[in-house]
């Protein structure tokens, strides 16, 4: 049976695309293709890559790169259809009136809220963009099976399928924590470096704490960086970034997280809407590598971490609560390998990618068998 996801927005190697879902469905048995913008048509660890071509600026995508992305999907001829960005919906549903096969809408953000903090557009602008993506996520509902990759989605699609994010189990799961060095105390955020998710707090974490190294690794931009070098000086050389311009592998983050030793795994991002309710994918990755947790102090975080009792959390606008809870870990290392033994013990038992693996095929299952 062919298979074919389609984003005009993510990276071919995105984590929740490409090595979970795509290399599930290879595993299975299908055979999977995937339309994404690259550079060039390739097949990489058995998974085809068809190409779509780079615009130069948002608005040119979302008119010409679904066009695009239609013209592929229709040459492939593909038993199941999963899509993974709300620009698609038109063109996903004109594909399902042409091919009739089953098509999957997989929701991976709360498109509602991202959009009004898109500081980049006028805020009016904002406010249309998120009323109509909500108007075109109902008729999505009627139309396709829904996928959803938190939780708390569910209230706005009654009808989706959670199939969550969690990470997948690895060799390194199975392996002793290495213990945090009190005398190198070093912090470590994964994921995109934005304001929105606590870059000018973690940045000033230099200034809170003698000799700290703090890692941010994840596509920033120039502009931003340039800010964060500025806020963290005269300490800026304990202040890393990797990732200003360009996407950073899951694979190199991966190679970042083996390193072990850190003392904590960072997400105080400031109070938003838009963040308040999600479970970070990154919780559960520093889980499963043994790494404590501080985070802001978001009741379903505080429910997830303190819960776990895989970390602490705190108020992202108090800097002496954050300060408090970074020395705790550097003083008691015996109390931050044991939240970190906690975390993994966790993602071994429940927060896998394993268990979603499972109910991802169940649904193809279905679709295939109608």
């Amino acid at each position: 049976m062919k298979i074919v996801h389609i984003t005009t927005v993510h990276s071919p190697f995105d984590n929740r695309i490409f090595h979970k879902q795509a290399k599930t469905l290879l595993k299975a048995g299908y055979d999977v293709a995937l339309i994404a913008p690259h550079t060039k048509n390739e097949i990489v660890d058995g998974i085809k890559i068809i190409a779509l071509r780079k615009p130069k600026n948002r608005f040119l995508r979302i008119f010409f790169s679904t066009l695009q992305a239609l013209h592929l999907a229709l040459k492939q001829r593909a038993d199941i259809y999963h899509f993974h960005d709300p620009e698609l919906i038109p063109v996903m549903l004109l594909l399902r009136t042409i091919c009739q096969s089953p098509v999957i809408y997989d929701v991976h953000e709360d498109y509602q809220t991202s959009f009004l903090h898109k500081t980049y557009l006028p805020k009016a602008f904002r406010k249309l963009m998120s009323r109509t993506i909500t108007s075109i996520e109902k008729i999505a509902q009627k139309a396709f099976t829904i996928v959803l990759a938190e939780r708390y989605y569910v209230e706005r699609f009654p009808e989706g399928i959670t199939i969550l994010n969690y990470p997948q189990l690895t060799t390194n799961a199975k392996k002793d924590i290495l213990p945090s060095c009190p005398y190198k105390p070093r912090v470590l955020y994964t994921g995109g470096v934005t304001e929105l998710r606590g870059a000018l707090i973690h940045a000033k974490l230099v200034h809170l704490i003698p000799n700290l190294h703090v890692y941010l690794i994840g596509q920033c931009s120039q502009r931003l960086a340039t800010q964060l070098k500025e806020i963290a000086k005269p300490y800026q050389n304990r202040l890393h970034l990797e990732g200003i311009n360009y996407h950073v592998p899951f694979e190199r983050i991966k190679a970042y997280y083996s390193v072990g030793g850190w003392t904590a795994g960072l997400a105080i991002f400031p109070p938003s809407d838009h963040y308040y309710r999600k479970e970070l994918t990154k919780f559960f990755e520093y889980m499963m590598e043994g790494i404590p947790v501080v985070a802001s102090n978001f009741p379903v975080w505080r429910d997830l971490i303190e819960g776990n009792q895989c970390g602490l959390c705190v108020d992202p606008l108090n800097s002496k609560e954050i300060l408090e809870a970074i020395k705790y870990l550097i003083a008691n290392p015996k109390e931050a390998q044991k939240m970190g033994a906690n975390g993994r013990r966790a993602v071994m038992e429940r927060y896998n990618w394993e268990h979603e693996a499972k109910k991802l095929l169940q649904l193809y299952k279905e679709l295939l068998s109608k």
